[in-house]
């Protein structure tokens, strides 16, 4: 399905059925993803599948940044109707859910975000490099967003009023204190390292994250 918010065309699918519940994959990614996880969260959750501008199906733009991406996601949930979603965002998705749950501090019930960053230089040196150096090649904006985005500062981590959820791996591409700053910042947040993770191996294609979403959240949130 087709959704046109924020002067962009975005494809999405749903799952399942009861609470709503968003799910925002990472950078040169798409919704496909979380299809595993999405089967198990579909038990108790409408799960909607979006692909983030520039993603997957979704309308192509010149030019990335995550505050576009952010008011994408709150139009997203508002023209479709989600009456206080859970929303769940892996890396590039968790700083949007970032983002618009401190924007926005009655919008959602929960959040719940894996591998997120603050600032650029919340990736490790390596991967950093990386990403500088794939920024050359790949032309699109996906590479070099990362390498000027985003800003997200403590008093906005500490605007955010949610139930709140913040999940690395071990061996995450994530530095680790970056990664505990976000959950000591945001009031009443709880952390969970994956251990023996990297950056996607307890998300991508695997249900470890929908078992744990399922774990921490309440059947009646």
């Amino acid at each position: 399905m087709y959704i046109t918010v924020n002067g962009v065309k975005l494809y999405y699918e749903t799952i399942g059925s009861g609470k709503p519940l968003v799910m925002v994959h990472c950078n040169s990614m798409d919704h496909k993803i979380f299809r595993r996880a999405a089967q198990v969260l579909a038990q108790r959750y409408t799960v909607y599948l979006p692909d983030s501008r520039d993603h997957g199906k979704s309308q192509k733009v010149k030019t990335l940044h995550y505050e576009d991406m952010a008011e994408d996601m709150l139009q997203f949930i508002q023209t479709l109707g989600l009456e206080k979603p859970v929303f769940y965002g892996f890396s590039d998705g968790g700083i949007i859910g970032l983002l618009l749950a401190a924007r926005c501090p009655d919008l959602l019930s929960a959040l719940i975000v894996s591998g997120a960053s603050l600032r650029p230089d919340s990736t490790k040196d390596l991967p950093l490099r990386f990403f500088r150096l794939w920024s050359h090649v790949d032309r699109s904006d996906k590479m070099r967003i990362m390498l000027r985005e985003p800003d997200i500062t403590d008093e906005m981590l500490r605007a955010i009023r949610v139930p709140t959820f913040v999940t690395a791996g071990e061996k995450d591409v994530i530095k680790p204190s970056h990664t505990a700053h976000i959950a000591e910042t945001i009031p009443g947040a709880q952390l969970k390292i994956f251990a023996k993770a990297g950056h996607t191996g307890y998300i991508m294609r695997s249900t470890k994250i929908a078992d744990y979403i399922l774990s921490v959240l309440p059947e009646t949130n």
